[in-house]
């Protein structure tokens, strides 16, 4: 029998052979036989405990990963024709993993050498490890158009639905990719720009009926200009980038710090972890890390990356689609903190007593490596007794102590009382084909407070940092209610019985007191609704007001510099502080921090606009295969045209048109947010419960109509005795207009 080999050479095996990875080629290479192969598997599992492998299947290879988007280079070609691709920036010492590229019939060809960006998702096969999807080929940039295909004897031409883009696009005739006369397409430029003639464009997606679900976010994009193209030189910068170094940072990667996101979330801007705390002065508190990607190494003050950023100010959220605020090489891959792969990070340690008040932080620059990537679901219902194979070893280490921190940090909330709406996020849950499946709640689980309450912890650290070193930056400010707005919310609270107090310092304690009241009554959900009308908008400044909502003094965003441009200002703000680097914050920009927080601030709200409108648009989509059908809801509004009721089932907001609640006319009191009826005496306000018919609901627009069939149980009233319950005004307005219109008759007649 030949010599045990050594780990060693083992490693090294694994590392030269990567076809040849099973227990029994290992055995087979080194000559052992027989009994001997117990001790091969002592030895492969205590590898795998040291993490210097790992089993899958029956296979072993380099516990490191790829993340999740990554640069590949085309490299060989199967006999079947397959294109195989290595990773360029393979950081594992182990085996180098192989890809497989599964194209699309709209991909461009690619060949052997072709550098490309692609999405992986690691498999379980034979001979190769990971799947990939091409996002684009490194270096070329099409350009992107939205536009109505036309067809014509050559191929086609494409209209774009962009106001500001009067040039069409001709497409050849085997690039039209079946795209019939009339339907919305998304193409790409084909060949070279020309001066002359029309542009060439590609059809990449058929998108069908303009009307249809899969182009409504779209054309939302188009409508409220949100920038969904990078630039050539954006992009160039982005794919010139190299994963960040260990030099000048601290070493976090043996932290099992871990990612938790929602199931579907592509990049991950923050990780934590938590422990005891062991320092005698602190007991029974805890030191929660938290650790935020490093987006400043990356996007350097001045650069094409950074006025693009600028220019977005944040990415856009649809339920099909994410606009992202930095290309995919950052947003999906280098900045993007997956499970496995070394990334550089802003991290800030924080000690909280056993009651979670914050009694200490710093802040450090770091190498980390997510120990995993779970979602919200996953760590609950690990929490709740039934952890799957990725929580089950990281629950005593990892997921217990975070949520005892948590405990802990519910207390702090609690005394420190910020604003506790209770206001259901809904989820539109769409098919591959964008029809709309269904309109769900979003449950609200511990692991999503869990979450919150550290990222506010970090981002309270960031802004006393800041301040404590008079260092400039950008701050989340949200100011207190206006005296007219609580005097509305006030009249609404005592029309439902209830009590808000006046002639004291408004304290967010107050507003929860009124919340606290109508829970679990009928008007819970029109307190909750009017109470945040009444607040004003959260906008960023120079200047520090406060966060009322929050009950805080000092507030600043830092944990998602990925989708927020805010917190890149303030991570690049916290580098300048510490002398950590060149890519701090410069002179220019503390210059201009009043202008990039205004427009910044503007930015956040237009893709608010963009994403309700998506919102209401697949909502009528999916309830216009219902009308006629009855639904109940609550009245959410009250205006002089009309009545808005939200809907139980869906959260949709339909209008009651003022004409359709009956033949009586309706007189509106502003002040107190109701409409009555001159005849029947009927009162229609805020809160009331009602059952509405389905009368219209208009994808393209985004518009619901109702019909009110009940209200509070009972049916609506017919009222109306041919209009005689009009208003006087109203009559006189008429009889005026029959005199006038009778005198140019005769006067017609005598001329």
């Amino acid at each position: 029998m030949s010599q045990m080999p050594s780990k060693a050479d083992i490693l090294q095996w694994i590392s030269d052979n990567p076809t040849l990875t099973a227990k029994r080629d290992i055995a087979k290479a080194f000559g052992i036989k027989g009994a001997a192969r117990i001790d091969l598997k002592r030895l492969l599992k205590e590898l795998e405990d040291e993490g210097h492998l790992e089993k899958r299947k029956k296979t072993y290879r380099d516990p490191d990963r790829l993340p999740p988007v990554s640069v590949l280079q085309i490299n060989d070609l199967t006999p079947d024709g397959e294109l195989l691709a290595k990773p360029l920036e393979w950081q594992g010492e182990g085996v180098e993993p192989v890809v497989l590229l599964i194209p699309r019939a709209s991909d461009p060809a690619l060949g052997e050498g072709d550098r490309i960006l692609a999405r992986l998702q690691e498999v379980k096969a034979e001979a190769h490890h990971y799947e990939a999807r091409l996002i684009r080929r490194i270096g070329a940039n099409p350009r992107k158009v939205l536009g109505v295909f036309r067809k014509g004897e050559e191929g086609g031409r494409i209209v774009p639905i962009d106001k500001g883009d009067g040039k069409e696009w001709q497409v050849p005739r085997d690039a039209t990719g079946g795209a019939q006369d009339g339907e919305l397409v998304e193409a790409e430029q084909a060949g070279p720009k020309t001066r002359l003639g029309l542009p060439r464009a590609r059809v990449l997606e058929r998108l069908g009926d303009p009307s249809a679900p899969k182009a409504v976010s779209l054309i939302a994009i188009h409508q409220h200009g949100i920038p969904d193209e990078f630039p050539d030189d954006v992009i160039a910068e982005a794919d010139a980038m190299k994963p960040a170094g260990l030099s000048g940072r601290d070493d976090l990667r043996d932290m099992p710090l871990i990612t938790i996101d929602p199931s579907d979330a592509r990049d991950h801007d923050d990780a934590v972890w938590a422990h005891a705390d062991d320092d005698p002065k602190n007991e029974g508190g805890h030191v929660i890390w938290v650790a935020i990607a490093d987006v400043a190494h990356h996007v350097r003050p001045g650069s094409a990356l950074d006025a693009e950023a600028r220019k977005r100010g944040n990415s856009s959220y649809f339920p099909d689609r994410v606009v992202p605020m930095l290309p995919d090489r950052l947003s999906g891959d280098l900045c993007s903190l997956h499970e496995g792969v070394p990334r550089a990070c802003l991290a800030v340690r924080m000690q909280i007593d056993a009651h979670g008040e914050k009694v200490g932080h710093r802040f450090v620059r770091g190498l980390m490596r997510s120990a995993a990537s779970l979602s919200y679901q996953q760590i609950q219902t690990a929490m709740d007794g039934a952890p799957d194979d990725a929580c089950a070893p990281l629950m005593d280490e990892v997921i217990r102590p975070l949520y005892a921190a948590h405990d802990a940090l519910q207390q702090a909330r609690h005394k420190r009382q910020p604003l506790d709406l209770d206001l259901p996020e809904r989820k539109v849950v769409l098919s591959d084909e964008g029809k709309v499946l269904s309109v769900n709640f979003s449950e609200r689980l511990d692991a999503h407070k869990l979450i919150e309450e550290c990222m506010v912890l970090a981002n309270v650290a960031a802004a006393e940092t800041l301040v404590a070193r008079k260092s400039p930056l950008l701050f989340r400010v949200h100011e207190e209610p206006s005296p007219e707005k609580l005097d509305s919310l006030r009249e609404v609270a005592e029309a439902a019985g209830l009590v808000l107090a006046k002639g004291q310092v408004l304290r967010t304690a107050h507003l929860n007191a009124l919340l606290h009241a109508a829970q679990d009554t009928d008007h819970s959900e029109v307190i909750n609704m009017s109470t945040l009308r009444a607040m004003t908008q959260a906008y960023y400044a120079p200047q520090n007001f406060g966060h009322f909502g929050l009950a805080l003094q000092a507030y600043a965003h830092f944990t998602s510099p990925i989708r927020r441009y805010a917190d890149l200002i303030v991570h690049r703000a916290l580098i300048t502080a510490h002398g950590w680097g060149k890519d701090g914050l410069s002179p220019a920009e503390i210059e201009q921090l009043e202008n990039t927080a205004q427009h910044i601030s503007e930015t956040e709200r237009r893709s608010m606009m963009a994403e309700r409108d998506t919102n209401d648009r697949y909502l009528a989509a999916f309830l216009s295969e219902r009308l006629g059908e009855e639904f109940t809801g609550r009245i959410s509004g009250v205006a002089k045209f009309g009545v808005f009721v939200r809907l139980d089932e869906t959260g949709a907001d339909g209008l009651i048109p003022v004409r359709s609640l009956g033949r009586e006319f309706f007189h509106f009191d502003r002040e107190a947010g109701t409409l009555m009826g001159s005849d029947t005496g009927l009162t229609i306000g805020l809160g009331q419960r009602v059952t509405v018919r389905l009368a219209e609901a208009l994808p393209v627009s985004g518009g619901i109509a109702l019909d009110l069939v009940s209200i509070e149980g009972e049916q609506m009233p017919k009222g109306g005795r041919g209009g005689r319950g009009k208003p006087p005004r109203r009559k006189q307005g008429a009889a005026k207009h029959k005199a006038a219109k009778a005198k140019r008759k005769v006067a017609r007649k005598r001329g």
